[in-house]
C-alpha cells in the first residue's frame, strides 16, 4: 500500500524536502501532498526588495518552480489550502479548503511541518491602514507598487536590520524621500557591533536617508483610512508609504497547539535529522530551531539558506536515508548601494553574552593591490577567544569584493579554527582581487597577535 507524506507550507523548505523525496521515492512508493494556504510555492522572499528597487525587473523571476511544476514531477502541490490543526493519535491533519471554505481530515504516515515565518509586529494604532505593510510576499510588493504608482512619495522604513536596510535602498533608487526609524542606537544594530555599524550609518546618511536612530515608533497617523504620518516618541514622521522590517518569529503555533515540543527560542525543537519529539513528524525551516555551532545553544536564525538545506536533509531522511544539518553560524551578507556588509559567527556583544572571553580586532584593508584601479576600503572584525585563539565570529563592512571574503571566516569558524591558523591559509593573490596579503590574512595575523 502506497504511505502518504503530508507537507505543511510550500515554500522553501517544504518543497525543497518534496523534491528530494521524489528523486528517491516513486510516486507508486510514496504519495506526497502539500498544503500551502497562498497560491505560489517556491519563490524568492530574499529579492522582494530588489524588486521593489526595480533591480529585478519582473515578480515571475522570483518564482523558482509552479505548482504546476511540482505536480509535474509527481508531488500533489494543493494551493489555497490551510492547515488548522494536527492529530498526532490519529495521525491526521485538519485542512481548509480556503476558497470553498470546506474542511476535511487527511491521513498521513509522515508528516512535514514547514510552516515558515511571520514577521514582527507590535500592536500599534494604525497599522491596518491602508499604506502599512510588510514586504515577506510577491503581493506586498504589488502592494507597494500601486502605491507608488499612485504617487507615494514619502516612505519610512520601520527598522534597520537586513530588510529595513534593503527596503530603503530600493525605495530610495525609485526616487522617494526615504526615512529610517530605528529603536537601536545603530543601523544593523542587532547583528553588527556598534563600530562596524557606524560605517553603515555613515553611508545611509550620506545617501541622503533621514536616518533616526534610537527613536521608537508609537503607532500611525490614519485619515480616511490611509497612513499619513509614523508616531514616533520624539515626534510624527509624515508619509505616504510605510513598510515595518522588524525581524520574524517562528510559525509554531500549530505544532504547539498539537503537544510538539516548541524550544525557548519560540521554534519547534528537533534534533539534527530534522526529527520533532513525536514519531513520524518533521519539521523544518523558518520555523524550527536550530544549533549555534559556537555557542552550543538552540536559536531560530531565519534564512533561506538553512531552510533549504534543511529541506534537503529532511527529505532524504524521510525517504529512508541518513543526513544530518550541521547546525548555523548566523553567516550572512548584504548590502547599501556600494557598501557590502556581512557578519559570520559570534559579534564581541554576542560573545560576553554566552559568557565567552573575546576580544575584537579591527583591521582596515583594500581590496585589491593598492595601484590596481578599483581599490576599495573595507574593515574586518575579528572576535577571538582569549585563552585559545579560536576565531569565533567575523564582520565585515566595505566596497565592492569586501563582503563575500565573510565565507572563508565562515568555513575557518565551522571548523574550529584559530585566528593563528586563519593566517596562515593559503589564499589566492593576483593584484586585480587582492593584495598579496589578503584582507583576511591581515586581520587574523593581527588578531593573533593581540591574544
Amino acid at each position: 500500500m502506497t504511505r502518504r507524506l503530508v507537507i505543511i507550507g510550500g515554500d522553501a523548505a517544504g518543497m525543497s524536502a518534496a523534491t528530494q523525496v521524489r528523486r528517491l521515492k516513486t510516486v507508486a512508493e510514496l504519495d506526497i501532498v502539500v498544503f500551502e494556504r497562498s497560491s505560489i510555492t517556491s519563490y524568492a522572499a530574499c529579492g522582494l526588495p530588489y524588486l521593489v528597487g526595480g533591480f529585478v525587473k519582473s515578480p515571475d523571476s522570483l518564482i523558482a518552480r509552479t505548482p504546476e511544476q511540482h505536480r509535474a514531477k509527481g508531488i500533489d502541490v494543493r494551493t489555497r489550502h490551510e492547515v488548522t490543526a494536527i492529530d498526532v493519535e490519529a495521525s491526521t491533519v485538519t485542512v481548509r479548503d480556503l476558497d470553498s471554505g470546506r474542511e476535511s481530515a487527511v491521513h498521513y504516515d509522515e508528516l512535514l511541518i514547514g510552516t515558515g515565518a511571520s514577521g514582527v509586529v507590535p500592536k500599534w494604532p494604525g497599522t491596518d491602514a491602508k499604506g502599512v505593510l510588510q514586504l515577506r510576499t510577491l503581493d506586498d510588493a504589488a502592494e507597494v507598487e500601486r502605491l507608488l504608482v499612485a504617487g507615494a512619495r514619502r516612505a519610512v522604513v520601520v527598522g534597520a536590520g537586513y530588510i529595513g536596510l534593503e527596503v530603503a535602498e530600493g525605495l530610495l533608487e525609485r526616487g522617494l524621500h526615504v526615512t529610517v526609524v530605528e529603536r537601536l542606537d545603530a543601523p544593523m544594530g542587532a547583528v553588527l557591533d556598534a563600530d562596524m555599524a557606524a560605517d553603515v550609518a555613515g553611508a545611509m546618511t550620506a545617501a541622503g536617508i533621514d536616518l533616526r536612530l534610537g527613536t521608537a515608533v508609537t503607532g500611525f497617523t490614519v485619515d480616511s483610512g490611509r497612513v499619513t504620518a509614523v508616531q514616533t516618541a520624539a515626534g510624527p514622521v509624515e508619509a505616504d508609504l510605510v513598510v515595518i522590517g522588524l525581524g520574524v518569529r517562528p510559525n509554531a503555533e500549530l505544532a504547539r497547539a498539537a503537544g510538539i515540543a516548541v524550544g525557548e527560542s519560540g521554534g519547534i525543537r528537533v534534533d539534527d535529522h530534522l526529527r520533532t519529539d513525536k514519531p513520524h513528524i518533521w519539521a523544518a525551516g523558518d520555523c524550527v530551531e536550530s544549533h549555534h555551532r559556537m555557542t552550543g545553544r538552540a536559536v531560530v536564525v531565519a534564512l533561506g539558506t538553512h531552510a533549504n538545506k534543511q529541506g534537503r536533509v529532511v527529505g532524504t531522511n524521510m525517504a529512508g536515508g541518513d543526513a544530518a544539518f550541521g547546525g548555523v553560524l548566523g553567516t550572512a551578507i548584504t548590502r547599501f548601494q556600494d557598501l557590502e556588509i556581512a557578519r559570520t559567527g559570534l559579534t564581541e556583544r554576542e560573545a560576553e553574552a554566552a559568557g565567552l572571553a573575546a576580544i575584537g580586532v579591527t583591521t582596515e584593508a583594500s581590496s585589491r593591490a593598492h595601484y590596481y584601479p578599483g581599490a576599495e576600503p573595507m574593515k574586518i572584525k575579528m572576535v577571538v577567544e582569549r585563552a585559545t585563539g579560536r576565531l569565533l565570529g567575523a564582520q565585515i563592512v566595505g566596497g565592492a569584493g569586501a563582503g563575500k571574503r565573510i565565507d572563508v571566516l565562515a568555513t575557518a569558524l565551522w571548523n574550529g579554527m584559530t585566528a593563528a591558523e586563519v593566517a596562515g591559509m593559503d589564499l589566492s593573490y593576483a593584484p586585480p582581487f587582492s593584495p598579496v596579503w589578503d584582507p583576511v590574512l591581515l586581520a587574523a595575523g593581527k588578531a593573533a597577535s593581540e591574544v
